[in-house]
């Protein structure tokens, strides 16, 4: 069963569940990611549970419980469960006669720029995907408001690395190279699009001024749900310039997008003054491109019947796709 389009299969990825603030020591939240409800407790430790949001008692949301140290207990029956989602008391029964099937399913969390993620199995390769111009490196980033598009994910992702769009939608005539690199564990792949900036046009005689005579970007996706775009790589002037789009489907086939932007922190106040000039230019930049694509994403159909040649970023990105692991979130038939 193919993964790319797909509204039956949630690939294993890291999914972003909520902010940081809005979970607080000694809280919990129930929500739902990819169609799963589940709730988010952060223990006496301050560290994030993720496990399934109904007691197998009687189905209760463990989300309107309490957090008892670094368990989450039921408020119906009292039932403690920790972060694997073992069941530690039942208040009527011995520890030790509590029943194996007491016990509920358990995933994987990590916080970063601002957001507590979500893994759809207790066991991650690895932690959310990091820029590598900014990794090892103190973050500071700025949330926009969410959004959402009438499509599914796979297809809102394909947009950073469509070369034809670029030209047709966004009137930028240039040409790109493409160069393509995958991590070994195949969940991470990076296009990395180079060429030189036209002289066509008024646009690209202020750039290459102001820029230089040639541009590279790259799109990076991590687990088919989070697209990393990096611009202004190696132009005069500017410093590369970092968003991310953070995807979850939601019922009815819509997408839910999180935009964030990204920059290392600076000491000082020009630092300061510096970091936030660059999270502003980013914030511009998808601003100037997102109303524009919107359109098309909001109604579209995606049939591939006719890719060509300039296509070949789509053809290597649904191959992508389609070799990711499927999570047991996904809804279809194992046999």
């Amino acid at each position: 069963m193919s993964v790319f389009n797909n509204w039956d299969v949630v690939a294993k990825g890291w999914y972003i569940a909520c902010p940081n603030r809005d979970l607080p020591v000694g809280k919990a939240k129930s929500l739902e990611i990819c169609g799963q409800k589940i709730v988010l407790f952060r223990g006496s430790d301050g560290r994030v549970g993720a496990i399934d949001a109904y007691c197998p008692h009687m189905g209760t949301d463990l989300g309107i419980g309490r957090v008892d140290g670094n368990l989450i207990r039921c408020y119906f029956h009292h039932w403690a469960f920790d972060r694997q989602g073992n069941c530690q008391d039942i208040p009527c029964l011995d520890r030790a006669t509590i029943p194996a099937k007491a016990n509920v399913s358990a995933y994987a969390t990590d916080e970063k720029y601002g957001f507590i993620w979500v893994y759809p199995d207790r066991n991650p390769p690895a932690g959310v995907a990091e820029f590598d111009e900014l990794s090892g490196k103190e973050i500071v980033s700025i949330v926009d408001r969410k959004l959402q598009r009438n499509c599914h994910h796979h297809i809102c992702m394909m947009n950073g690395i469509d070369a034809q769009h670029l030209q047709t939608v966004h009137k930028l005539d240039i040409e790109m190279e493409l160069s393509l690199q995958q991590n070994g564990s195949g969940n991470i792949v990076d296009f990395t699009l180079k060429g030189e900036i036209p002289q066509t046009n008024l646009r690209g005689k202020i750039a290459r001024k102001i820029l230089g005579e040639n541009y590279t970007y790259t799109m990076r996706y991590a687990d088919g749900c989070i697209g990393m775009l990096t611009i202004m790589k190696n132009v005069r002037l500017i410093p590369p310039l970092h968003m991310i789009y953070a995807y979850v489907p939601l019922a009815g086939n819509r997408t839910e997008i999180q935009p964030i932007y990204v920059a290392a922190k600076r000491q000082g106040l020009l630092g300061w003054l510096k970091t936030r000039l660059l999270l502003l230019l980013t914030r511009l930049a998808y601003y100037a491109l997102r109303d524009e694509d919107g359109q098309i994403y909001d109604n579209i159909r995606f049939k591939p019947n006719l890719l060509l040649g300039i296509d070949a970023p789509i053809s290597k990105y649904m191959e992508y796709v389609n070799q990711l692991d499927r999570s047991d979130w996904s809804r279809y038939t194992k046999n």
